[in-house]
Formats: structure tokens, sequence, C-alpha cells
């Protein structure tokens, strides 16, 4: 097989020829199709999270086929088409296990994280953590679907049933998000980096009532707000532009030092909330949702070996909707 590599802190991907792996027993061994680039890939990259693994091979927005199984995997055969997400294990013993909360589990393991993803030819799952995809939908634009959509549609679920809603971050998820919410009958407001026009023209398109820079009031107030970019200072520009009982939802693994601001911003019972990981029960929701909500999935597609050119243009923020890897 052949695998992009982090094989130290802040220090670019590189192509390794490695033996093809064998899957233990649960496991399944999957030939990759397409992997999205995250942004939680870039904050591995750039050494921004915790106890990183290395070496490790990034990508947690996985498409295959299984290509071999281990002992007692149940419900699959060779060749089916699945998808990998974030989530690659739970211990299924901790109090958050077995309260159905496996997102906060104390012994989870991470797909592309704390084991090996998807910035490969192959990769091994753990068959319980995978979802069958069926014959509907090309890979590529399933791809984002497995992080970006599944983060997406936890954070629309938390955001409630909010009317006016504010997306704080036009990127794969955002553009993901804004087409269930519009479906949904929500209307959209979008925030992008400022001068960025090509974003908020690309969210008019879709359908967003609004799109401006993130540091502008939007003309109405917001029922709730979605933060998907990585920006502590967007914390007090969206609690500032939620109504009273309103929400704001922070949907990233990881955020810069949030600024202190006036309580006043947060008084009138205005909530905070931050989004951990994903359960399967998502998976199992979204992937219901996702069909009906007809989501059209803007990517622009690298080969494998060109990982390093995809994490560089998504720290920069020059693409449009999402990246995927096709080795």
């Amino acid at each position: 097989m052949r695998a992009m590599v982090l094989s130290a802190p802040a220090t670019p991907l590189r192509m390794q020829e490695r033996d093809d792996p064998i899957p233990g027993d649960g496991e399944i061994r999957i030939r990759i199709s397409a992997c999205g680039v995250c942004r939680t890939d870039l904050h591995i990259v750039d050494s921004e999270l915790p106890d990183i693994r290395y070496p490790v091979i990034p990508g947690h927005e996985i498409v295959g086929r299984i290509d071999l199984m281990g002992t007692g995997v149940t419900g699959y055969q060779i060749g089916d088409r699945v998808g990998v997400p974030w989530l690659g294990s739970t211990c299924g013993l901790c109090r958050y296990c077995r309260l159905g909360m496996e997102n906060l589990c104390d012994r989870p393991s991470f797909t592309g994280y704390t084991r090996d993803g998807g910035f490969a030819t192959h990769t091994i799952a753990d068959a319980r953590y995978t979802f069958g995809i069926g014959r509907t939908g090309d890979d590529v634009s399933i791809a984002p679907l497995l992080c970006a959509g599944l983060i997406g549609w936890r954070s629309l679920v938390m955001a409630g049933n909010a009317e006016r809603l504010g997306i704080y971050g036009f990127g794969a998820a955002g553009h993901i998000v804004a087409q269930i919410a519009l479906w949904q009958g929500r209307s959209v407001f979008a925030f992008t980096r400022t001068g960025d026009i090509a974003a908020q023209d690309f969210a008019r398109q879709l359908g967003a009532v609004w799109a401006g820079a993130s540091d502008r009031r939007p003309p109405e107030e917001l029922d709730a707000a979605i933060i998907y970019a990585p920006v502590g200072e967007l914390v007090p520009l969206a609690l500032r532009a939620v109504r009273r009982g309103g929400r704001v939802v922070c949907a990233g693994i990881h955020m810069s030092d949030i600024p202190s601001f006036p309580y006043s911003l947060l008084w009138g019972e205005r909530q905070l909330l931050s989004v951990a990981n994903l359960t399967r029960q998502d998976g199992s929701d979204f992937f219901k949702i996702a069909p009906q909500a007809g989501i059209h999935i803007r990517t622009t597609t690298f080969p494998l070996d060109k990982a390093n050119d995809a994490i560089a243009m998504l720290r920069a923020g020059e693409l449009l909707g999402a990246a995927v890897l096709q080795p």
C-alpha cells in the first residue's frame, strides 16, 4: 500500500510504501477510493491537537470497498462500499458509553489521529464504527459527509429549531449544513473571512438570505449561530448577533483562545455550547436525511501524492467547499 505519512510534529506529509495491512478480529480492510481533507487533518498536521501518535496516516472522511475481512465481522461482504468516520472505536464500558454518549468516551480511538486513516490506498477499520454507504452517489461527493456532514449535522441539531441561522465559516461543513437548513425551511446567514467575496457569492448561490464578513452584524437578530472557523474571536461576535435566548454552537475540535467579553453578551439566557466528536446514531440519522435534502457537495480533487497541496490550500482559505484525495 501507499500512504502519506506524518512522521513528526509540523513536518510535511511524506509518501511511503508499506505492506498491505491485515485486519484483526472484528476489523475490515478497505481499498480507499476517496478521502476528504478535513480541518481536523490540518490541526493534526500543524500539531495543534494533543497526544498525536507518530507516525500517523491522517484522514477520516473515507469511502472505499471492503477487500478483506477479519474474523467475527457481520453485516458486510467483500466488495461492499463503506464509509469510515472520525470516531474509530469506543470502550463501551465507561459512564459516557453506558449513557449513550459515546462521543465523550474515556478511551476512544480516532481515525487519522490515534489510529491510521485514509490518506492512503488502504486502511483498517473496526467494522462496528463504519457505515454502509449503498450504491447511490459518487465516492468523491460522499467522502466529505463522513465528518463535515456528520459534525455539521450534530451541530445543527444542537442549534435547536432556529429559524434564522448564522453560519460562521463557510467551508466544507458550512456549505453542507446550509443546504440542510434551507431544506428544513430555515433562513441562512453566512459569515466568511473579510474580503472573501467568492465564498459569500457561493453562499448566496446556495440560498443564503445574507452573506458578509464575520465582523459584520447581520440585518436581523439570529436565533442561533454555528461557528466552524477555528477562531475564538468569533464567539463574542456570534453572541452579539443572536437574540436573547439564542444559542451559539462551537463546532470545531480546536479553536484559538476566546477573548474576554462583557457578561451582557451572554446575559438574556443566551447559550454557548460545544460539539465534541460524533456518535454512530448521528451517522444513522444523518444518512437518512442527506438524500432527502438533495445536498450538492462542491469538491476539489487531488491525487494522493498532492495531499500537502490540499492541506496548504485549506490552511490559506483558498478552497470553496471540500478537498478530496483520490488514491
